[in-house]
């Protein structure tokens, strides 16, 4: 008869569980989109071919899409265009170049409209409309996704 060699007991149902949240959490890593500075942008800030500025400060957008300021340096009336509330681009720009939530945005233009003191700029459901609207007025700046078909209009950089 010949010995038996002695069989290791399976690993505890806690390590199994342990290993398995291990590979969901790497696969959910890498299919997560990079990190902004990683790839191309999250987000381009579009004006009209016409407008001469080729940069602009993150606070210059603030105070535009907040109707702060209302003219271009060289006089043209600043005709803000956002995407619809529920777009990711939207809530990424809202964040990153207004510092703000699109919900404290969403307040702000609320307790403006109730005070009388002015209206949100328009928001439209697309890319393709951002595009459209930009192309159509002189003065007006808008954001579309960083892969969007700008069709003539020009992205600025921003600082």
């Amino acid at each position: 008869m010949t010995p038996r060699t002695p069989r290791t007991p399976p690993p505890p149902a806690s390590w199994r569980l342990g290993v398995c949240f291990l590979l969901v959490a790497l696969l959910a890593w890498m299919a997560a989109p990079p990190a902004a500075g990683q790839s191309a942008a999250a987000y381009k800030v579009i004006v009209n071919p016409q407008n001469p500025n080729i940069q602009v400060e993150r606070r210059f957008l603030l105070e535009a899409f907040l109707k702060k300021t209302t003219h271009w340096r060289h006089g043209e009336p600043i005709r803000p265009v956002d995407l619809a509330a529920d777009s990711p681009v939207r809530r990424r720009f809202s964040q990153e170049a207004l510092n703000r939530s699109v919900a404290a945005v969403k307040s702000y233009w609320q307790q403006s409209i109730f005070a009388g003191r002015d209206l949100p700029p328009p928001e439209l459901d697309s890319d393709e409309a951002v595009v459209q609207y930009v192309l159509r007025y002189p003065g007006a700046i808008g954001y579309v996704s960083g892969g969007a078909n700008l069709g003539g209009a020009r992205a600025l950089q921003v600082r």
